[in-house]
């Protein structure tokens, strides 16, 4: 027996597109969260639903464990579960259901519950945790536990006689060194391994050096850390990927936060601690074109062993990135693309089409950065509305019948945009092909022979990509 069972709602393979990459990380957040408790005397357990294929696998390990709380905790550090994907949503709601018909109080806290608390708990969740959770749910689990009544607690959203009770969240943590380091013992390590090694790609961990975003992009959702930016210290983070290289011989690591190395000096400090303690590892973080060319940023970024870096550039058109309140400029992609690339890192861009009042010039520009600039990697979106975003509260009467994607591959238009979903949907599938092109041309023009495969591929790319635009122009009008 346990005291609690822990779990989350993320199934790979639900999602196509993100099983098919061969690339699963754990669930971050919730093995924080298991730390956590454990740290304050609970016994804790995992099920981890990240490389499973059905909910129903929950009743077996609720009978083992025989939880009194069974949590759902979703990963807040991956992106895909700020989606809210109905297909994960659905397993939520069933694996509810499996745990309350065992007599478990259950417990909820991801985004989609904060977002849509009144259909988790109509689902028969007891409690939502709003925000981050970790404080929340030990006060919670302390009141139950000694019989108290927990409808004081801070982040709590219950019902109670027939009314939705819904709580001010709590303050978020600012001392990130406060939390003890995650319950990687909990999770099966060499079951990822392999799913990545039969990709063909190299091993890699995920951890998070900070929580939150101070930045205000009117379309990105911040439900779980808010606005607010706090940080582990270079040390603690130090100290962390030294226990997961020589625990599990993971010297690869993604640095999950929505953008690295925010705090001055950081990065500095944490290049100073890594030659402090021999480590030498590789990683790839999320960034902004803006941070990445402050001071000596770039330089004690290569150092410290930076080979990617992904940047959220979204578009080649000012106009829409002023548009989003991104605060950041088309000048600013091309300089830093160009001094990460000389550092030999590699650049990727995320790119989003569809925002609001977007042009075909718009369109243009973005393709043709991207053909300029030739990145090491693209991925491209329509502009997904989240709640609680300006961009949602723009879009949300159109959102009648359909406000959420199945998986992170449905690329649909939820709302009325300057094109058609179809339009979209070829849209970035031509992009792709512009890009691929690109590659292939330039690799021709430098005579680049270790990239013969990307010179052969013009042969599909070249007709391939003047077809796609020839049936653009039928969508456009």
């Amino acid at each position: 027996m346990v005291d609690v069972l822990f779990s989350h709602s993320y199934f790979y393979k639900f999602d196509k597109k993100q099983w098919a990459n061969k690339m699963p990380f754990p669930p971050l957040g919730t093995i924080y969260a298991a730390a956590y408790l454990r740290a304050h005397q609970y016994s804790v357990a995992l099920h981890d639903t990240a490389l499973l294929d059905d909910p129903q696998h929950v009743l077996e390990i609720l009978k083992q464990k025989k939880p009194r709380f069974f949590v759902l905790y979703d990963d807040g550090f991956n992106y895909l579960t700020k989606m809210c994907l109905t297909t994960m949503r659905d397993a939520a709601f069933e694996m509810i259901k499996i745990a309350k018909n065992l007599e478990c109080t259950v417990i909820v806290c991801s985004s989609d519950s904060t977002d849509h608390y009144e259909k988790y708990l109509a689902a028969g969740a007891d409690f939502i945790i709003q925000g981050e959770g970790e404080i929340s749910l030990k006060e919670l689990i302390d009141t139950l536990t000694n019989d108290e009544d927990p409808t004081a607690i801070k982040g709590l959203v219950f019902e109670k006689d027939g009314e939705i009770i819904k709580n001010q969240k709590h303050p978020v943590l600012r001392d990130l060194d406060e939390l003890p380091m995650p319950a990687w013992d909990l999770i099966d390590i060499n079951s990822y391994r392999k799913v990545w090694t039969s990709g063909g790609n190299e091993f890699t961990l995920n951890i998070a050096t900070t929580r939150g975003c101070p930045f205000k992009c009117n379309w990105c959702a911040k439900p779980i850390y808010g606005n607010r930016y706090n940080s582990h210290s270079p040390e603690y983070i130090t100290k962390h990927l030294k226990h997961l290289k020589e625990t599990y011989g993971v010297s690869r690591f993604w640095m999950c936060d929505d953008i690295f190395g925010l705090k001055p000096n950081w990065v500095q400090h944490f290049n100073a601690e890594l030659k402090k303690e021999k480590l030498s590892i590789s990683y790839y973080i999320q960034s902004r074109v803006d941070l990445l060319l402050k001071e000596d940023t770039i330089d004690a970024l290569a150092e410290s062993g930076l080979k990617e870096v992904w940047v959220g550039a979204e578009s080649g058109s000012q106009a829409v990135l002023d548009a989003m309140d991104k605060e950041t400029s088309v000048a600013q992609i091309y300089e830093a693309t160009h001094l990460l690339k000389e550092k030999n890192i590699r650049v990727a861009f995320f790119i989003q089409f569809g925002y609001l009042e977007e042009t075909k010039e718009d369109i243009d520009q973005t393709i043709q950065m991207i053909k300029e600039l030739i990145p090491d990697n693209i991925g491209i979106s329509v502009s997904y509305p989240l709640p609680g975003t300006k961009f949602y509260d723009k879009v949300k009467d159109d959102l009648q019948l359909k406000a959420n994607w199945t998986d992170s591959d449905d690329l649909a238009m939820l709302f009325k945009g300057t094109f058609s979903a179809e339009f979209y949907r070829k849209l970035q599938r031509y992009v792709h092909k512009e890009y691929r092109k690109s590659q292939g041309i330039h690799n021709l023009k430098q005579f680049n022979i270790s990239q013969f495969k990307s010179i052969l591929k013009l042969t599909y790319y070249l007709p391939s990509a003047f077809y796609d635009k020839l049936l653009l122009k039928k969508l456009a009008k």
